[in-house]
């Protein structure tokens, strides 16, 4: 072992040649052992992820070896030996390595000896692969690519280092590749990934995630700093490109979130800021949309709620249930449906209700196991309820992020069969956010779903981007209008005459019509007149 005095000398030359071996070690893990006093340095993230005492350590080989399987260790200590007693030059080896929680990942290890002037070993260097974990390049930008984004992330909230986090994206980008292929499409991406890289990160990291989207992480620009900045790259990109004498205009959009509270995992933050890319592309055409942390509407973080709710969706739904709103006849306002609607709550929080963190978990890719979990509890609950009440229907909304996964048909009549549920007593909500779906695709999922007996209902028509196209284009069973138009219907005579328009449209295509939020019975009588189904 190296005495104290001499251990500082070693470990600066010991970093010297680390940093070299780092260079060009893409998604590996850098080792560096000085065989002289076997007094090695690792890299950061393979300590990390197999939890070894340190970065620095003497004798790492018989300290790796531990977490090496049993089956593979005699192979592994042969090398090792050959290495040290001057047999071998090299090392190429593959084997099973434990994991902090028990399980074992394969590894490739791949080194070489280093010898000094006079030909004796100096270093022992080389990478470790590990086959479970992704490449974190992308081929295309050569950028660190979404797995490099997650883990830099992590590490951030990790260390509680306080970062401002952007998502930018070309718009429209598929349009450009029909019009110009492909090739143009990739030079357009690496030309974007180039000017972020240059002009936008000056400590943090770029990254391309997917599609035409990418992600900055600075360590050290403030949110003023980089509002500048998108403005400046919106301003470049919207004057044109040239790309093979081909003069292309883009149009960008963008989200921005600041991270300074460290209760949170890099998931829940990925969907609050795909939140703001997505208001940006839909509804700021292109303008920056910053994640302010007070969006729930009250003084508590919003960050640290939507963590807690997307938690207990990997807990088993803890916290979530179903409040059930009741769905009468105008004629003899008898019971004929209800409507499913989420709640959560926890100790901390309270009571969320689903508007509230909804639309941010929608771009979550666990959002739709969420979506399961709603439809198996409501017709379960209905089940009960149907003893009572034999013609009763549920009513369930539906996210945008549920039908556009692939057989989503398929899972309803999946629950439905494990529920024991007969499809006539269910009705599907399509919300108003569903307008985000190929057209197509969402024709093709109610088709199939009205053929198998579920009833469809368009949700809070009059309301957004809820339109007389989409009932002219799809086929409802029922028309929801939403409450906004009836709520000052005894004295607003506009309420009335609105009413008596969507009930004429909803009665063109043959659909029902239902009246959200009648409240008193003033509402109700006037409502009656109007050939209204239910409300």
């Amino acid at each position: 072992m190296a005495e104290e005095k001499d251990l500082e000398l070693i470990r600066k030359r010991l970093d010297s040649v680390f940093e070299a071996f780092s260079i060009v070690a893409e998604d590996t893990h850098v080792f560096i052992c000085d065989m002289r006093y076997d007094y090695s340095r690792w890299s950061k993230s393979l300590v990390e992820t197999f939890g070894l005492p340190s970065e620095y350590m003497y004798s790492a080989g018989t300290i790796w070896e531990e977490h090496i399987h049993p089956d593979d260790r005699k192979a592994y200590k042969e090398g090792i030996d050959a290495i040290f007693n001057g047999t071998e030059s090299g090392h190429d080896t593959q084997y099973r390595a434990r994991r902090p929680d028990g399980e074992y990942d394969i590894c490739t290890c791949r080194g070489l000896v280093i010898k000094d002037d006079n030909g004796n070993p100096e270093y022992f260097g080389g990478a470790i692969r590990n086959h479970r974990q992704k490449s974190r390049t992308d081929t295309l930008t050569g950028l660190r690519n979404q797995y490099g984004f997650f883990e830099d992330l992590h590490r951030y909230i990790r260390d509680k280092i306080p970062v401002r986090i952007g998502m930018t994206g070309i718009g429209k980008l598929t349009e450009i590749n029909e019009v110009y292929g492909y090739d143009v499409g990739n030079k357009i991406l690496q030309r974007l990934g180039r000017y972020l890289m240059d002009h936008v990160t000056s400590r943090g990291g770029t990254y391309r995630l997917d599609g035409s989207r990418f992600a900055i992480i600075s360590t050290t620009q403030s949110e003023e700093e980089l509002t500048e900045a998108y403005d400046e790259i919106r301003t470049y990109f919207r004057k044109g490109v040239r790309i093979d004498d081909i003069d292309v205009l883009l149009e960008l959009q963008a989200g921005m979130l600041s991270l300074n509270e460290f209760n949170v995992d890099e998931q829940t933050v990925y969907s609050c800021l795909t939140f703001a890319y997505q208001e940006s592309k839909i509804r700021k055409h292109g303008d920056l949309v910053t994640f302010h942390n007070d969006m729930l509407g009250s003084n508590r973080k919003t960050l640290a709620k939507l963590h807690a709710i997307r938690a207990s969706i990997i807990q088993d739904f803890k916290g979530f249930y179903l409040l059930y709103q009741p769905i009468v006849d105008a004629s003899t306002e008898k019971l004929i449906s209800v409507e499913a609607l989420l709640r959560w709550k926890n100790d901390e929080y309270g009571v969320i209700p689903p508007d509230m963190f909804i639309p941010f978990l929608e771009t979550d890719s666990i959002f739709p196991t969420l979506g399961e979990w709603i439809i198996e509890r409501a017709l379960l609950d209905t089940k009960e309820l149907i003893k009572y009440v034999p013609d009763v229907i549920v009513n369930v909304n539906l996210s945008y992020s549920q039908i556009e996964k692939k057989g989503f048909a398929d899972t309803v009549w999946r629950l439905l069969e494990k529920t024991d549920f007969s499809p006539k007593h269910l009705s599907l909500e399509i919300t108003e956010r569903c307008r985000l779906l190929d057209m197509e695709l969402l024709r093709n999922v109610i088709v199939a779903l009205r053929a198998g007996g579920v009833r469809v209902a368009l949700d809070d028509f009059g309301t957004g981007f809820s339109s007389v196209g989409l009932v002219k284009n799809l086929p409802f069973d029922t028309i929801k209008i939403d409450r906004s138009f009836v709520q000052q219907i005894e004295t607003d005579e506009r309420e009335k005459r609105l009413l008596n328009n969507f009930t004429d449209i909803a009665g063109t295509f043959g659909a029902d019509v239902c009246v959200e939020g009648v409240e008193t019975s003033g509402m109700k009588n006037i409502i009656k007149d109007y050939g209204i189904h239910s409300f």
